[in-house]
């Protein structure tokens, strides 16, 4: 979408003002609106299903209500080409889509706050996945108007208001939800959820129309009706998607269920006897990519026409799917490779960070320390970090800002290192998340503004659903291995291996420092530290592959002149 062109301000009040403007402050609503569902239909809702003594079991089966934010990129096509009867008309295509989507969202949660789970789980299901897929369509098209209405470097302001409202609305929906069903009932207060989806429509209706026109679907004209060769080739293609879909959920969610779902229609509901292994490392992480690769084939079979033969389903699946991705390698030609990598590693170094919370426990911390710390001020400094990455992208451009945050990654990591050299001690944990928060928000609000730059007209609510899902899948491969390591370079430091240099600083840690974690893993507490002190230093060497791709992405855009 944007040009490279488009220069970044020269002046640092300017860069400042832009969050000022009538568009970022309509973002900041329409953040808000994309993150309230998302946390109400499985977080929020799993309290109120406990309450009424829903078992653990089914209760981690409503996560499959969220799966939708991981596949929206199947139907993101159909919100680029097609319109919405009458009310795109009135206010434009983006904005009739984000109001409908609300509209229901809002009614969903309207229905949910009408049941009572103990009698009527089945319907609260139902209504929850329907929540899921409105709040999942919303995302697409918001992401599309935000990166259709701005140009250039203003795109560091809308990724940075879209955040902050995001970010708030989880307050809402895991804070004040829980305090109004204390005070009130489940019930008010997902009628009152319901209610403030009503910041969003009010955004929408403030928000001026996108720039770029969604394509149109391609004329009917000469083409056949629909035959019952026609329509027997849409259900076949129809079932592989659904196939592909199926499978794709399985691996995204780390459950089965969507697989023995499928298995079953065939006599096996044990997922064909990988339902066992699904979450059992070491294999579980495998076959759960696996299954992602293999869905994802699947759907491209779909999509793609029957060689030799040209018919109405094949011709319209390829230009809804395909032709985004042939304007993207269009566009970028033997960039387009090493963009797609870039996206895929760039915060790798954050997503390894899972086993953060064990950390800060076997370190010594209480629970009570390390909520305060990250809930209060670790959140406020990822919302500075939101909004400096968005005045650098303002005041810098994007590939200048993009540079910045591929080094912010691994080097706030290392401070982790350091924290664990410092023992259970609340200053040193508040400065270490500090500064790992900061940096998070900035490189994540860098690469938000420049997928957005990537798109092109037309498409970008595909191609934008394809990236956001695209980069977070090597991260669910490389993060199960974490515990792993971390145990691993323990027992070598135990051993005498390379970073049993490190144990000699740990020694002077309190008692407390490491001992519990030691304990379960059968080390020293030293060796533990001398673990956790090898796996931030491997989680700050993935982060080296991100810089030196960045480099190279970097200075050939900026020498070829891409669009940024």
């Amino acid at each position: 979408m944007s040009d490279s062109s488009v220069k970044p301000s020269p002046s640092w009040w300017r860069a400042l003002a832009v969050y000022g403007e009538r568009r970022v402050l309509v973002m900041l609503a329409l953040g808000f609106s994309a993150g309230l569902p998302n946390l109400l239909v499985f977080d929020t809702l799993s309290g109120w299903l406990r309450d009424d003594g829903v078992s653990l079991a089914v209760i981690g089966f409503f996560s499959l209500a969220t799966l939708a934010y991981s596949a929206k990129f199947l139907w993101a096509p159909l919100v680029d080409r097609y319109d919405i009867p009458l009310l795109s008309r009135r206010l434009g295509h983006r904005r009739s889509w984000m109001l409908a989507a609300q509209v229901a969202v809002m009614a969903g949660l309207i229905l949910i706050a009408g049941q009572n789970p103990a009698d009527n789980l089945g319907l609260v299901a139902a209504f929850a996945v329907f929540v899921g897929f409105s709040g999942a369509t919303q995302d697409i098209v918001i992401d599309a108007w935000r990166i259709e209405a701005v140009e250039g470097a203003k795109q560091g302001a809308m990724a940075a208001a879209y955040q902050w409202g995001y970010r708030i609305a989880g307050l809402v929906a895991g804070g004040a939800a829980l305090a109004l069903a204390e005070a009130f009932t489940w019930n008010f207060s997902y009628a009152a959820m319901a209610c403030l989806m009503i910041v969003g429509m009010i955004g929408v209706l403030t928000a001026p129309r996108e720039a770029s026109r969604a394509p149109r679907p391609a004329p009917r004209a000469g083409r056949p009706g629909l035959t019952p060769a026609i329509a027997a080739e849409w259900l076949v293609r129809a079932a592989i998607l659904l196939i592909g879909a199926l499978i794709v959920g399985a691996g995204l969610s780390g459950d089965p269920f969507t697989l023995t779902l499928l298995s079953s229609a065939v006599g096996s509901p044990d997922g064909f006897g990988l339902a066992p292994l699904w979450t059992v490392p070491p294999q579980a992480v495998f076959l759960q990519f696996g299954a992602v690769i293999v869905g994802l084939g699947l759907i491209v079979v779909a999509c793609c026409p029957i060689p030799g033969i040209e018919t109405p389903p094949g011709r319209t699946l390829a230009e809804a799917f395909g032709t985004p991705l042939a304007v993207f390698f269009r566009r970028y030609g033997r960039l387009a490779g090493p963009i797609l990598a870039l996206i895929c590693v760039y915060r790798l170094s954050d997503f390894v960070l899972n086993i953060m919370n064990p950390f800060y426990l076997d370190l010594g911390f209480t629970k009570i320390e390390v909520a305060e710390v990250r809930k209060g001020f670790g959140l406020v400094m990822t919302m500075v970090g939101v909004f400096a990455g968005g005045y650098a992208v303002a005041r810098f451009g994007i590939l200048r800002s993009l540079l910045v945050g591929a080094f912010a990654g691994p080097a706030s990591n290392l401070v982790f290192a350091w924290l664990a050299l410092q023992g259970p001690d609340v200053p040193s944990l508040i400065v270490a998340i500090g500064i790992d928060n900061l940096a998070s928000g900035f490189a994540g609000t860098c690469l938000i503004a420049y997928m957005s730059g990537l798109t092109s007209a037309g498409f970008t609510a595909t191609q934008y659903a394809l990236f956001s899902s695209l980069y977070a899948l090597p991260g669910k491969l490389i993060a199960s291995q974490s515990g792993r390591i971390v145990e691993g370079a323990a027992r070598g430091a135990e051993d005498g291996g390379l970073f049993s240099a490190v144990m000699p600083w740990l020694s002077d840690l309190p008692p407390q420092a490491f001992a519990a974690g030691a304990a379960k893993a059968g080390t020293s507490p030293a060796a533990l530290g001398a673990g956790y002190v090898t796996f931030f230093l491997y989680s700050v060497v993935i982060g080296l592959f991100a810089i030196v791709l960045c480099f190279v992405v970097v200075r050939r855009q900026s020498r070829d002149g891409r669009s940024v």
